[in-house]
């Protein structure tokens, strides 16, 4: 029996159930995601050039990874409540002006503190780019069918951007300095407003109640204090200040769903979770983020610091992943129309785990074959089953909640990717850590080494060449052990998400086509 609440139109007229130019405008919304996407990653592959000029620390590296992700997180429902209540193409194209402007910011960093305010701002104006472009397209398709084929694309560009980063990166960083990976935002979101102002029709909810401001600043307030919570417990243990934000954040959060309940207009409608469809897939998205976003910030640097690759090579590297999530998006759909929701989810879910088992056999020398077939598989099965969640979260609500509902998925998206980097990359640096210093190098070389792989590299340098193989060598065996640790954690995580996925879609399925009977 199909969940979906959204009645068939088989008698609407050919201009109301498939607009012209609906395509031309998904190609827009798909070139805004993609962006957001490879700025998430991106910075994977510049760690280096960026630790050597900036200089910053083992903790100010990791929030200058994941604070990005953060702050989109604590803003996601926010900004998709307003986009239904403002007009979504209004905020999408604000959002892609101010994206423009602040990766100025991000480019021409100074410092490790600049640059984490920097990527924290843009941060901001990714929030209101996510939800808005998933949300247009459920007002822009409205054929079912059509419909799945769209997020797949949509789906594909998200993912193949977290895959398509790293091979940016090292072209931009084989010729240009580190910031150049932020400047390539300019010309992409100045043809996404150009375009957009034309084609991408305005849509939002009729009847949307005033924007709850206390809501807004529960939620961001809520969000990342229990993200900042975890990571700071993470990497340096309990303490008063792991406590007190632990508690403010959990606070604030129970206060916001409570208020959500009595407001007559929430911020977020609580009655979408009672769809078990809608909350398994948001679920899904989460631990699966969680589990595959400490692999692939960290990959980078393996790829780079340890086998010795040029940003370009490594960035070449990681294409297996956007190819098989590329296709894979594509065919979501269709698969999960004849097979069923939970076979399709469940199953890209159980290879993802497989593959990440895997990398727990990675070591120095591991040729690419077998890099090359565990990120093939990896994407792959994120491209499935990113997809088909995607298309149950949508086709689950009604259209005037889709701003709201699309901002629930990508909040768990950014959710898992934040927590993912600070929960596995803690692992990966707490096994890093405690390497031993071999003889003879300084205390203050040693313990610039056991700061990051990228400081034990620097640190190298002022070492006569016997001791500099040596250090490099233990750090690079540590950084190797930490993450095979990682990636055994993330397979067990995928593999129980898969099992939970199973039991949650368990008779979910696909809207049909409005013609599909006709």
């Amino acid at each position: 029996m199909s969940t979906a609440r959204i009645p068939r139109q088989q008698s609407a007229p050919a201009d109301v159930l498939r607009p012209p130019g609906r395509w031309v405008a998904l190609a827009v919304l798909a070139l805004a995601v993609l962006l957001v996407a490879v700025d998430a990653t991106v910075l994977g592959l510049a760690t280096p050039f960026l630790s050597e000029d900036l200089e910053p620390t083992g903790t100010q590296l990791l929030w200058i990874g994941d604070v990005y992700s953060f702050v989109i997180a604590g803003l996601l429902v926010s900004m998709g409540s307003l986009g239904d209540r403002i007009g979504r193409k209004k905020l999408l194209l604000t959002g892609a002006v101010a994206f423009g402007a602040v990766s100025v910011l991000n480019a021409y960093a100074t410092g490790p503190e600049m640059m984490i305010a920097a990527r924290a701002l843009l941060g901001v104006a990714g929030a209101t780019l996510m939800p808005s472009t998933l949300a247009l397209i459920r007002n822009l398709f409205h054929d079912p069918r059509e419909r799945s084929l769209a997020i797949g694309i949509w789906g594909a560009m998200a993912s193949a951007g977290a895959a398509v980063g790293p091979v940016v990166g090292g072209v931009l960083l084989e010729h240009f300095w580190w910031g150049s990976v932020f400047l390539i935002n300019l010309p992409v979101m100045a043809v996404l407003v150009l375009v957009g102002v034309k084609l991408i029709p305005e849509s939002k909810n009729p009847a949307p109640g005033p924007w709850d401001l206390l809501s807004v600043l529960l939620s961001l307030v809520g969000m990342i204090g229990v993200v900042y919570a975890v990571k700071e417990l993470a990497a340096h243990g309990a303490g008063w200040g792991v406590a007190v934000a632990a508690a403010g954040g959990v606070l604030a959060l129970t206060w916001f769903v409570r208020r959500q309940f009595r407001l007559p207009a929430p911020l977020l409608d609580m009655a979408l979770f009672r769809h078990r469809g809608f909350s398994g897939a948001v679920l899904a998205d989460l631990l699966t983020i969680l589990g595959l976003s400490g692999l692939i910030f960290f990959l980078s640097q393996f790829l780079q610091l340890v086998q010795g690759r040029s940003p370009l090579e490594a960035g070449l590297a990681e294409l297996p992943a956007a190819v098989g999530a590329v296709a894979a998006g594509l065919l979501a759909g269709r698969a999960a129309r004849r097979l069923s929701v939970r076979v399709v989810v469940t199953g890209g879910l159980a290879a993802i785990g497989a593959a990440l088992a895997l990398v727990t056999l990675v070591h120095q020398e591991t040729g690419y074959p077998m890099l090359g077939a565990v990120l093939l598989i990896v994407g792959t099965g994120a491209g499935f089953s990113f997809t088909v969640t995607a298309d149950v979260i949508l086709s689950s609500v009604p259209k005037e909640h889709a701003g709201s509902a699309s901002a629930v998925s990508e909040t768990a998206y950014e959710l898992g990717a934040a927590l993912g980097i600070a929960l596995l990359g803690s692992v990966v640096t707490g096994v890093y850590q405690g390497f031993a210093t071999p003889g003879g190098v300084p205390a203050p070389v040693s313990a610039a080494a056991h700061e990051s792989l990228g400081g034990a590299v620097e640190a190298s340098h002022a070492l006569p060449p016997d001791q500099a193989h040596a250090l490099l060598s233990a750090a690079q065996k540590a950084f190797v052990d930490g993450l095979g640790t990682a990636a055994g954690v993330s397979a067990a995580v995928l593999l129980a998400t898969a099992v939970a996925a199973w039991f949650l879609l368990r008779g979910q399925k696909l809207e049909e086509g409005a013609d599909a009977h006709g």
